[in-house]
């Protein structure tokens, strides 16, 4: 039976207008209750705990300064949430952290990589490759040198992944493209199953849910590098999992209600402390 268990860190508040990027176009007549307006929603990363080495999926979002002038308006990290001071509660340094997944690396996911001096990266070859040489469409997400400023990633080296490597034993990685180029998806073996940590392969739980009227089998979202993959990949993950309960998203509102009941998954029951 796995060791393996999960804990989900949010590290701040990115905006978003839900009708323009949660929801497809084609689809936002049949979620009335979706907003037109900038809400809030979390940036969680996922930490590994009881493997050979602590493992962490992503590593968040960058202070409210540099979120909120270079990305999304609003978007901020209340004092206390940036990962270095999240692992802190948990009673971690970035130090101690082995391992680094990155599901991509868009902005909201890779910040403060420098503190985890001893920490392997890991991230897909296709995503490596175009964060480093983006078009300019895309300058903002991977903070490219062009815009002035300086990368998350700059200077780090990677290991990078293809579709099923083992990262350690439990922990593996599987193509999910089309939210970005080279997005991949994490799968944890815990003593409760496997979970899947989605990334932005999976927005919010709503893409998972078939349209009808459409002859939708999921529902697409707005904000994607390539429809036909992001649709795939939605498929791939929703046939993957054991139970939707598995899937883990990064920013779905319904992770804040969850962490906080469960502040451990994977333990083979109910998380808790």
């Amino acid at each position: 039976m796995s060791t393996l268990r999960i804990r989900p860190v949010n590290t701040g508040f990115v905006t978003m207008i839900p009708k323009q990027y949660l929801y497809h176009h084609s689809v936002v007549k049949f979620y009335p209750e979706a907003s037109d307006h900038e809400e809030e929603y979390p940036v969680f990363t996922y930490l590994v705990e009881g493997g050979e080495k602590l493992l962490l999926v992503d590593t968040g979002m960058a202070w409210t300064d540099r979120a909120s002038q270079y990305h999304h308006p609003g978007s901020y990290q209340p004092e206390g949430m940036s990962i270095v001071e999240q692992l802190a509660k948990l009673g971690y340094r970035p130090e101690d952290v082995g391992i680094v997944v990155f599901t991509h690396l868009h902005w909201d996911h890779c910040f403060y990589m420098e503190k985890f001096t001893n920490a392997k990266f890991y991230v897909h070859e296709a995503e490596y490759r175009f964060a480093m040489d983006p078009i300019p469409l895309y300058y903002k997400s991977y903070e490219a040198p062009q815009l002035g400023i300086t990368r998350p990633f700059e200077g780090l080296a990677f290991h990078l992944t293809h579709d099923g490597d083992e990262i350690m034993p439990g922990v593996r990685v599987f193509d999910t493209p089309g939210h970005s180029v080279g997005h991949q998806a994490v799968e944890v073996d815990t003593a409760d199953g496997t979970y899947i940590c989605c990334g932005d392969a999976v927005f919010i739980m709503d893409n998972l849910k078939p349209v009808p009227e459409m002859h939708y089998d999921i529902t697409p979202p707005n904000r994607f590098s390539d429809i036909i993959a992001c649709w795939q990949s939605i498929r791939r993950i929703r046939d993957r999992a054991e139970s939707p309960d598995k899937i883990l998203t990064t920013h779905d509102r319904d992770m804040l209600r969850r962490a906080e009941e469960e502040p451990v998954i994977g333990l083979g029951g109910k998380g808790g402390e």
